[in-house]
């Protein structure tokens, strides 16, 4: 076996999001001397990164208050108009903003593509003094003797399917850190491994997740207001039981960005979150929108929905989580860019300060102490039941009990605790108590198949290489998945990765096309018995998102 080159910093960073850039040029602002790497396993800056996104740029005036005037693209397209249909199958009622807080406002934020802006992020970083690794997936945590982290190793290149070492093989580097910090986004491999190594749920609720699936169009000039930002709740969800909702954003050179999230808590087998966004495109108001354009971006990812009460211990020895690794979105304004971004800047300044005592390997309890008393816990906790309230009464009854616990928050009247969670595994249910769901057919002009959409993304995995799809037990698929819950991951994945095939010959199988997927983690997640885990695949492999 190859031994491993590695390589010393102060700091190594996982993941080249808006948490993991924003920690690094807050590193380098406090002590320019101070060594800083961060690992991307896209291959590049912003070709993982998906959201939708409307950003409140709160944390990003923190962090570089010129950023307007510095040529980042965010600043070309500031929010105009904010719509909020509730909808059915084939009207709205259009919702008015008094009733809602305050800070439901998207007045003074931005709507615009986040890949961008950590593209822009990275070139500051880089300016002083980070050095960034894109293509290199941080696949392994190290610890010492006593039990800290001390550092990652990227993965191994060159490994074949049977676990063989091809010709171009090169062994993973270890990349060793007075302080690591894990910025890999929702539902990362390595930060599960550590949240279950150090315990660090053991006081909170369970994390949940929604899938945010995502298309970017052009659209006709006519129809392009730039900076309208549209959100939607109600059909098609409504129909199964589920929540979640759409969102339709004015961007740029006459394109919008839309898509639909689907909690992940639903319980029905059968419900198709692919096809539900599908389905809301050809609703008469979202299709009188997009017609006459052209779609140009695909991709999907999962999102933290848990709140504040689902925010596990933060920091252990040697490491620390910001940003989705630990779970700061706030649900209702469907935004956790600008708390991830801080989450990351006051690890910083914890670490800086830390370092320049001469400490290292210890637990950052500090910055444990400073996300728990800054403007993220207050933002959060503003909002901590509103997700719970409509999970467990549904989109109508339940956005009305929410808006009513966040203004008793905002009056700071409120007697309602925070709520409970389950995981998202947990919520589904066997399918012979539910009815096949039929979605309609693609037309292939507002709505489109699955693998056709999957081209959009750009994904590409070298095919000869170990499955990053690992099964725990490979007898569950069909053994319980299937016969039990009629098989919901050929369903849930929005990028065809999972298919049952020999159902009709009587022996059926599942076959995992690993090569389409996108890196979302919603297997990892919602997987009835938990037997799938997603781990990293060889570097620079998954989606490469071009403006989203």
């Amino acid at each position: 076996m190859s031994e491993r080159e590695s390589m010393p910093y102060d700091v190594v960073i996982v993941g080249g999001g808006p948490a993991g850039l924003g920690a690094a040029i807050r590193l380098k602002q406090v002590n320019p001397e101070i060594s800083v790497c961060i690992l991307e396993k896209g291959s590049e800056i912003g070709a993982h990164i998906l959201s939708g996104a409307v950003v409140d740029p709160r944390a990003l005036d923190e962090l570089l208050p010129e950023w307007r005037d510095q040529g980042c693209s965010l600043a070309e397209t500031p929010v105009t108009d904010n719509w909020h249909w509730v909808m059915t199958r084939t009207g709205k009622v259009a919702l008015p903003h008094w009733p809602m807080p305050p800070f439901m406002s998207n007045h003074g934020n931005y709507t615009g593509s986040l890949g961008n802006l950590c593209r822009w992020l990275a070139e500051q970083a880089t300016e002083l003094g980070v050095e960034i690794f894109p293509g290199f997936p941080a696949a392994e945590v190290l610890y010492n003797d006593a039990g800290a982290v001390i550092g990652v190793a990227t993965g191994d290149m060159g490994i074949a399917k049977d676990g063989s070492q091809k010709g171009d093989y090169q062994p993973g580097m270890e990349l060793h850190a007075k302080y690591t910090l894990f910025a890999e986004g929702a539902r990362g491999s390595l930060t599960k491994q550590v949240k279950a190594r150090y315990d660090l749920e053991r006081d909170c609720q369970p994390q949940c997740y929604g899938i945010g699936i995502k298309e970017l169009w052009d659209i006709d000039p006519e129809q392009h207001v730039p900076g309208r930002v549209l959100h939607t709740q109600g059909w098609p969800l409504s129909e199964s039981g589920s929540w979640g909702g759409g969102f339709l954003y004015h961007q740029a050179n006459n394109q919008v960005a839309l898509g639909f999230v689907t909690a992940l808590d639903y319980a029905n087998p059968y419900v198709y979150p692919y096809e539900e966004f599908q389905r809301w495109k050809q609703h008469p108001e979202i299709r009188k929108i997009l017609a006459g354009g052209r779609r140009v971006s695909y991709g999907a990812r999962a999102i933290n929905e848990g709140g504040w009460q689902s925010v596990p211990h933060l920091a252990f020895a040697g490491g620390a989580l910001i940003g989705c690794s630990a779970g700061f979105v706030n649900v209702p304004r469907i935004k956790g860019s600008h708390t991830a971004m801080k989450s990351g800047m006051l690890a910083a300044e914890a670490i800086a300060a830390a370092v320049a005592t001469g400490r290292e390997h210890d637990a950052l309890n500090e910055y444990d102490a400073a996300v728990r008393s800054s403007w993220i816990a207050k933002e959060l906790k503003l909002v901590q039941n509103a997700q719970p309230l409509v999970a467990k009464f549904g989109g109508s009854l339940g956005t009305v009990l929410a808006g009513a616990d966040m203004w008793a928050r905002v009056l700071r009247v409120n007697p309602f605790k925070p709520m409970h969670h389950h995981t998202d595994a947990e919520a589904t249910m066997r399918a012979d108590l539910y009815r096949p769901i039929d979605y309609p057919k693609a037309d292939g002009v507002i709505t489109f198949d699955r693998l056709t959409n999957v081209a959009y993304s750009y994904t590409n995995h070298e095919e000869d290489q170990p499955c990053h799809l690992v099964l725990t037990d490979p007898t569950v698929p069909v053994e319980v998945n299937l016969r039990l819950y009629a098989g919901p991951e050929a369903r849930y994945c929005p990028a065809g990765v999972y298919e049952f095939v020999g159902i009709d010959e009587g022996n059926p199988r599942l076959q995992i096309n690993a090569q389409n997927c996108v890196h979302c983690k919603t297997c990892d997640i919602k997987d009835k018995t938990q037997n799938i885990t997603w781990v990293t695949p060889e570097g620079g492999g998954g989606p490469n998102y071009p403006n989203m």
